[in-house]
């Protein structure tokens, strides 16, 4: 008996000095390795995902996204919907300040976005306008710690777009950002770290800001508590990977995020942790409806038989990443295996198909290019598969700067193509279904699709929107008006000093919450 309590007071001391090298330490630097240098300090305006990843740890929006992908607190700590879904109403959190130790009220939340609104380089306005059904119409303040916004009609997207941090369409700063004279000076914002310096093409530094009240609600993603430790954070510009990696390896940077497959093995080889989250960027082969000869539903058909999706997953993330034709990923809580369903991979069907549709060898070609390995792949891969089954199926390898345009303009037969990571799957459709005539980029103009996107963001039920992405995946796979692929993960390598860290669904790297170890 006396052993058996010997033993676990041990497990006991163990188990406890394990916590207790687990408590978070205040101070120190934290070193990221960005690809390239931010577009600006101006959230939301003259932006990119770089500039996002900064920007998040010194502006907070009202809502941001969990992990789980949920809308979450921020800024706001609470909200209320009224009015049949068209007034909200957002409760801030107590005691916030901007970093020039000034108190937040609902006066600078409006003010916000009415400095977003009036800027023509807002590109996401179109989210909010009426144009993609969303309108906002108007922002007011009935009390100092209440911000009320009213829509036009009921929306279920309305929490989503304002926590999409491409957008910061919810994001709160200081009017005195602004010079005196009205144009942009620096971010003065709410988040757990302020602007210390920006040095164009070699670093941006952050430092912690004292002031920071987080809210009760534990950090998940972009919501919930956003406590800070360590002192600084400074973004490094690495554009070349090898550099990056001998940098991590050299302990000279603590974090390389968003690793390509092909980088992670020689990350782990010199001694760096990765760890991996399923992702939201979604890879796909476009296909024009439009163009004479794919415009025939049996020949885009023939396609989708022709095509292992599984084996194209495969063979771009080594196994770590999961065929998905459906624009519901992996990570979101709407999914389930029903949004795996697809035309199988058959040749012979696919043989079938093209003989029926009156296929002669036409070419087919593939629009690919080479800055986005990934894009590149998948197209080398799909082309095999499709002259397989006798397509004439062509690679056109284009820079990328063309074919963003001709995806822009709709100039393509196919396209291996990446969406960016939308927390929502109504937002991944809304950038695929419309109006062909309205917007080129619009890969689904269908009726039917059209009018089950306007009911999915109708109605703020769950089981009811999935019931609807249930039937726009089933609706999706006859119709074949483009090849989803996989989902990205994300892949992050830390440094053995880094601890508390974990990527997330969202992609980017999140430094609130880790901690430099001595």
């Amino acid at each position: 008996m006396k052993a058996m309590f010997g033993g676990l007071a041990l497990a006991l001391v163990l188990a406890a000095s394990a916590v207790a090298q687990e408590t978070p330490r205040d101070g120190g630097t934290i070193t990221v390795a960005l690809t390239a240098d931010i577009r600006s300090t101006d959230p939301g305006i003259n932006r990119d995902s770089n500039t996002d990843t900064v920007l998040q740890h010194v502006v907070e929006s009202l809502v941001g996204y969990r992990d789980d992908l949920t809308v979450g607190p921020s800024l706001a700590e609470s909200w209320t919907v009224s009015d049949g879904g068209r007034t909200y109403d957002f409760k801030l959190r107590p005691g916030a300040l901007f970093h020039n130790g000034k108190p937040v009220t609902s006066a600078e939340v409006k003010w916000s976005w009415q400095h977003r609104w009036a800027d023509p380089a807002w590109l996401c306005r179109p989210l909010f306008d009426g144009s993609s059904a969303l309108k906002v119409e108007a922002v007011e303040t009935p009390d100092p710690q209440t911000v009320r916004f009213r829509l036009a009609a009921p929306n279920a997207l309305f929490l989503a777009q304002l926590a999409q941090f491409q957008c910061f369409a919810g994001g709160v700063i200081s009017p005195d950002s602004l010079n005196a004279d009205g144009s942009w000076n620096a971010p003065i914002g709410t988040g757990p770290y302020q602007l210390d310096s920006w040095n164009r093409g070699q670093a941006v530094v952050l430092k912690r800001f004292a002031g920071y009240k987080p809210l009760a609600e534990p950090a998940s993603g972009y919501a919930g508590a956003r406590i800070a430790h360590a002192d600084t954070i400074r973004f490094q510009i690495v554009p070349d990977p090898s550099t990056a990696e001998a940098a991590l390896a050299a302990g000279q940077i603590d974090l390389l995020p968003s690793l390509a497959p092909a980088q992670i093995d020689q990350v782990k080889a010199n001694g760096g942790t990765v760890e991996t989250a399923p992702g939201l960027g979604w890879s796909a082969i476009l296909v024009q409806t439009r163009d004479p000869l794919l415009s025939d539903p049996r020949m885009r058909l023939a396609i989708a038989h022709a095509i292992d999706i599984r084996q194209v997953a495969q063979a771009r993330a080594g196994g770590l990443a999961d065929a998905n034709p459906s624009a519901v990923p992996q990570a979101s809580t709407f999914f389930d295996d029903g949004f795996l369903d697809w035309p199988d991979y058959d040749p012979a069907k696919a043989q079938a198909l093209l003989q029926e549709a009156g296929y002669k060898g036409q070419p087919i070609t593939i629009q690919t290019n080479r800055r986005y390995d990934g894009m590149y792949d998948s197209s080398v891969v799909v082309q095999a598969m499709l002259a397989a089954v006798g397509i004439d199926a062509r690679l056109e390898v284009l820079d990328w700067a063309t074919q963003l345009d001709n995806y822009m303009a709709g100039r393509f037969q196919l396209q291996s193509f990446g969406y960016s990571a939308r927390l929502d799957p109504s937002l991944m459709y809304t950038a695929v279904v419309g109006s062909k005539d309205k917007s080129p980029t619009a890969q689904w103009d269908d009726p039917q699709a059209i009018a089950l996107l306007a009911q999915s963001v109708q109605t703020d039920d769950p089981a009811a929107r999935k019931a609807i992405l249930h039937q726009m995946h089933a609706l999706m796979a006859q119709q074949v008006p483009i090849i989803g692929l996989y989902y990205d993960i994300v892949a992050d390598a830390a440094g053995p000093k880094l601890k508390g860290y974990k990527p997330w669904p969202g992609g980017k790297p999140i430094l609130w919450g880790a901690w430099k170890a001595e």
